[in-house]
C-alpha cells in the first residue's frame, strides 16, 4: 500500500506525543496500527467484542486548528512533549480519529462527551460541566456543543466539533463512546485536556469584538504601551504580556478558578470572570499574585522587586503559577499589565488604560476635598481623598445583557487595591456608557470610575483649629486628563477621554455631574465657591521639556488688572517632589514675596530650581509639584494655584544587526547616555523581547562617567515571524525609571525583515 495523504494537514512530529499516532508530512498507513483481526472461534477482535467501533488515537490537526482559531502562538500547542489543544468556544476544530475500521454510519454511534477537567463525575446527571455531542452528518445545532461528519479516508474519520459559543472557558476532558446498533459499546478517555477559550471572532460569543485591527491589538498582540509621568508630560513604557508563553495560560485558569473561585457555568461568562480577576490580581482578598509598595525608599522595597524594573508579565506570572506565592512587588501599571496578559490570554480583548489627574474619592461624595495650610501644605492627616497625577486601569471589551444593549462595548475593570467594592478589593466591569453618561447606579462600581475622572476638586484654607475651614477654590475640570491608551496598530498614544466624559465646560458635562449627583447616596454636602476676586490674577510659566541633570526655572506672573486700586499681596511659592500618588514628599524650595501693586502693575517672581536643589530629593518618578498660595491682604481674599511638572529621562537606545527572521539569532545592542553631572555605578539593563524565556539582566562592570553611554549587546531567537517589541529599562544608584523600547516585523526565512521604528530613531519616553 501506498503513502496516503491526509485529508487535514498537521504539525504532529514523527510520532505524535498527543496520541501515539505515526506522523510525517502525509499517512503511511503501512506504519500505523494494523486494524485487529478477527478471532472467528470466538468473535473477539483482540480482546474486545466483535464488531465494536474502537478509537486508537486522535490526531488534533494542531496546525490547522491553530491558524483557524489564533491559537497556534500558545506554547501549549508548540512544546515539544504533551502538545495540547488550544481553541476557542463557538467555532469548529478539526479532529482526525483512527478507529479500528472504517466507521459505518448505519450501525455505528459514536458519542464524545466533553467535561471540565477538575469536575470529578462526568456524565449528564446534573453535572452542568458535560457536553455531550452525536456525530451526526449535516449542520451543527446552534447553541449546542455539535460533532459534524466531514469524511473518511480508510480507518480516519474526519470529525468538525464545535463547542457551545456560551460554553466554560476551561481545561476540557474529551471520551469517546463508541456502540453498534444492537450490540456492545467502549469509552476511550484522551490523557491530555483540550482548552477552550472566549471567542471575540464568533458573533455569538458575548466577548465578540468587530474589526481584525482591533482583535489584533487586543487579543493578539503580545507586547504593548502604556503611559506614566504627568499629564503635561506623558511617557509611554513599553511592556511585554507574554500571553503564550509557559504556563501563562494554565495560571489564568487558575485564578479564575482555584484563587477567583468562579465556580461551574459562571467559569463561561465574562462579567463574572473579569470582576473575580480584577480581586485575584491583588493579596488583599486572598492569596492573589501581586503585593502592593509604594513607599518612597528604596531600602524598603528589599525581599522583591521594585516596580520599576519590571519589563512585563511573563517573570511575575510564571514565579506565581510555580510557587502560588503573592509575588512583590507592584503599582498601578504593573497590576494593569497583568491583568491585560491574563485577559488577553483568555480570550478576552483588554488594554490598559491612563487616566491623568485621577480622583480617589473615598467617602463617594463626588468631590474630591483638598485642605491646605497658610504655607500651601497639604494636610493629609483631614482628609483621605487624593488625586493621583495617573493611574493605570483595564477596560475589556463585551456585552452587558444584565445592564441592556447599550451599555455593552468597553468596561471598566481596576486590580490595583484602592477601595473595597461587596467587601472585597476590586472594582468593575463598570460600563463606559454609563460612566460617561452619569450612570452610576450601574453595576459594577460606576461611581467610583465616574468620580475617578470627573470629579471637582474643591480647595480649602486650614488656618487653626478654632477657625472655620475657608473655601480657596472650586475646580471643575483638571480631574481625569489626557485619558490615554496605546493606539491601534502604532506605538502612539490615542486620547480616548470622550468615551469618559462629555468636553470640560460644557453643558452637557454639567448636566452630567448634576445627575450623577442627584443618583448618589453620599451623606457628605457639596459645597460650590462664592464669586471670586478677580482683580489680580496669577499665571505661572513652565518649560515642559526638560531633561533629569538639568536645572529648570519656575515663574510665576501676577497682574493687577484693575485700573484705580491697588492691592497688597503677599504668599509663597514652592517647589516639591511628589509621588504618582499625589502625596506631596520633600520641599525642593520656596520664595517667599510681600508686594504692594499699583494699578495695572505687572510682577514676576522667578524660582532658579538646580540639580543639587532637587537631585536627592527626588521620590520614584522625578515628578513635581508647583504651588502658589496667595493673600490679597486688603481683601481678605486667598489664592491657591498648582500645577505638576516632571523631568524627563534619557531614552535607551536600541539596534540590531542583520535581518531579522523566524527561528533565527538576532544580536541586538542596548545603548544609554548618562545625562547627570556624576558617574552612574552599579548599572544594570533588563532586557524582555523574543525568545527571551525569562527577562534578561546585563550588569555593567564599568561606572558610566557623566555624558559617556553605556553599552550592552544579546542575542535572541525570535520564535515566530510578525510582529515583534523588544523592551528595555536601566537602572543605577544613581538614575532609575529609564525604557526603551523597539517594534519590529520579524520574517519568515523567505523574506526580509522591515523595522516599524527606525533602530537609530530617539524614543521620547
Amino acid at each position: 500500500m501506498g503513502a496516503v495523504k491526509s485529508k487535514l494537514a498537521s504539525a504532529c512530529p514523527a510520532r505524535c506525543r498527543c496520541c501515539g499516532i505515526v506522523r510525517s508530512d502525509s499517512y503511511d498507513l503501512r506504519d500505523l496500527p494494523r486494524p485487529p483481526q478477527l478471532d472467528a472461534s470466538n468473535d473477539v477482535i483482540d480482546g474486545t467484542r466483535h464488531g465494536v467501533l474502537a478509537v486508537q488515537g486522535i490526531d488534533f490537526c494542531i496546525e490547522t486548528n491553530g491558524e483557524n482559531h489564533h491559537t497556534n502562538k500558545f506554547h501549549l500547542m508548540s512544546r515539544d512533549v504533551d502538545r495540547c489543544l488550544v481553541i476557542r468556544r463557538g467555532q469548529a476544530f478539526k479532529l482526525d480519529i483512527l478507529l479500528n475500521r472504517p466507521y459505518d454510519a448505519n450501525r455505528d454511534a459514536v458519542s464524545f462527551i466533553f467535561y471540565v477537567s477538575d469536575v470529578e463525575k462526568r456524565g449528564p446527571s446534573g453535572d452542568t460541566s458535560a457536553s455531550v455531542a452525536m456525530l451526526e452528518k449535516g449542520s451543527e445545532t446552534l447553541g449546542a456543543w455539535s460533532a459534524v461528519y466531514e469524511g473518511q479516508m480508510d480507518s480516519h474519520l474526519m470529525v468538525a466539533v464545535t463547542p457551545a459559543a456560551d460554553c466554560i472557558v476551561a481545561a476540557w476532558r474529551l471520551d469517546i463512546d463508541t456502540k453498534m446498533s444492537g450490540g456492545s459499546s467502549l469509552s476511550y478517555t484522551h490523557p491530555l485536556p483540550i482548552y477552550v477559550l472566549f471567542n471575540p471572532w464568533c458573533l455569538n460569543d458575548s466577548v465578540y469584538m468587530p474589526g481584525h485591527s482591533h482583535r489584533e491589538e487586543f487579543v493578539q498582540d503580545d507586547s504593548g504601551l502604556m503611559y506614566r509621568g504627568v499629564y503635561n508630560v506623558t511617557k509611554p513604557i513599553p511592556w511585554f504580556y507574554a500571553q503564550y508563553e509557559r504556563d501563562i495560560l494554565e495560571c489564568a485558569l487558575y485564578l479564575v478558578r482555584d484563587v477567583g473561585k468562579v465556580k461551574g457555568r459562571a467559569r463561561g461568562d465574562p462579567i463574572r470572570t473579569v470582576r473575580a480577576l480584577s480581586a485575584a490580581v491583588n493579596v488583599q482578598d486572598d492569596n492573589g499574585v501581586l503585593f502592593g509598595n509604594w513607599a518612597t525608599d528604596i531600602r524598603d522595597y528589599s525581599g522583591g522587586t521594585h516596580p520599576l524594573k519590571w519589563v512585563g508579565s511573563l517573570n511575575i506570572l510564571q514565579k506565581y503559577y510555580e510557587k502560588k506565592k503573592p509575588v512583590k512587588y507592584a503599582q498601578c501599571w504593573v497590576y494593569a499589565g497583568v491583568l491585560t496578559t491574563i485577559c488577553r490570554a483568555l480570550g478576552i480583548p483588554c488594554r490598559p488604560v491612563t487616566g491623568y489627574d485621577a480622583a480617589h474619592d473615598s467617602q463617594g461624595s463626588l468631590t474630591i476635598d483638598i485642605i491646605k495650610d497658610e504655607q500651601g501644605n497639604t494636610l493629609e492627616e483631614f482628609t483621605s481623598d487624593s488625586v493621583w497625577n495617573y493611574h493605570v486601569w483595564n477596560e475589556v471589551w463585551m456585552d452587558r445583557p444584565d445592564l441592556g444593549t447599550e451599555y455593552g462595548g468597553w468596561q471598566v475593570i481596576d486590580s490595583t487595591p484602592q477601595e473595597t467594592s461587596e467587601d472585597i478589593y476590586r472594582c468593575g466591569p463598570a460600563s463606559l456608557r454609563a460612566v460617561r453618561d452619569g450612570e452610576i447606579q450601574r453595576p459594577y462600581d460606576a461611581s467610583y470610575v465616574f468620580a475617578q475622572v470627573n470629579a471637582d476638586k474643591v480647595l480649602w484654607k486650614y488656618s487653626g483649629e478654632i477657625q472655620p475651614l475657608k473655601f480657596l477654590a472650586r475646580d471643575t475640570v483638571s480631574i481625569g486628563q489626557h485619558i490615554s491608551t496605546k493606539a491601534i496598530g502604532r506605538m502612539e498614544r490615542e486620547d480616548i477621554t470622550e468615551l469618559y466624559k462629555y468636553p470640560e465646560r460644557t453643558r452637557e458635562e454639567r448636566d452630567t455631574m448634576e445627575k450623577a449627583l442627584r443618583k448618589s447616596e453620599s451623606i457628605f454636602a457639596r459645597y460650590y465657591l462664592n464669586d471670586a476676586f478677580n482683580d489680580v490674577v496669577f499665571d505661572f510659566e513652565l518649560r515642559d521639556d526638560i531633561k533629569i541633570g538639568q536645572e529648570f526655572t519656575v515663574v510665576l506672573h501676577i497682574k493687577n488688572s484693575s485700573t484705580i486700586d491697588e492691592h497688597h499681596v503677599k504668599g509663597v511659592l514652592r517647589v516639591d517632589t511628589v509621588t504618582y500618588r499625589g502625596v506631596t514628599g520633600n520641599g525642593v524650595k520656596r520664595q517667599e514675596f510681600d508686594m504692594v501693586m499699583k494699578p495695572e502693575a505687572k510682577e514676576k517672581i522667578t524660582l532658579l530650581v538646580t540639580f543639587d536643589d532637587y537631585y536627592k530629593k527626588i521620590v520614584d518618578q522625578a515628578s513635581f509639584n508647583i504651588a502658589c498660595i496667595a493673600t490679597i491682604v486688603d481683601r481678605s481674599f486667598d489664592y491657591f494655584a498648582q500645577d505638576d511638572f516632571r523631568v524627563r529621562n534619557p531614552d535607551i537606545k536600541i539596534s540590531y544587526d542583520g535581518k531579522p527572521t523566524s527561528r533565527q539569532e538576532l544580536l541586538v545592542t542596548v545603548k544609554l547616555e548618562n545625562p547627570l553631572p556624576i558617574p552612574l555605578k552599579n548599572g544594570k539593563f533588563y532586557i524582555q523581547g523574543p525568545g527571551l524565556d525569562e527577562q534578561l539582566k546585563i550588569e555593567l562592570s564599568e561606572n558610566v562617567a557623566p555624558g559617556a553611554t553605556a553599552t550592552a549587546q544579546f542575542k535572541l531567537t525570535p520564535p515566530w515571524a510578525g510582529r515583534h517589541q523588544i523592551s528595555a529599562k536601566f537602572s543605577s544608584k544613581e538614575l532609575h525609571d529609564v525604557d526603551g523600547f523597539l517594534s519590529l516585523m520579524v520574517a519568515t526565512p523567505e523574506t526580509n525583515g522591515i523595522p516599524l521604528i527606525d533602530s537609530n530613531e530617539t524614543r521620547e519616553i
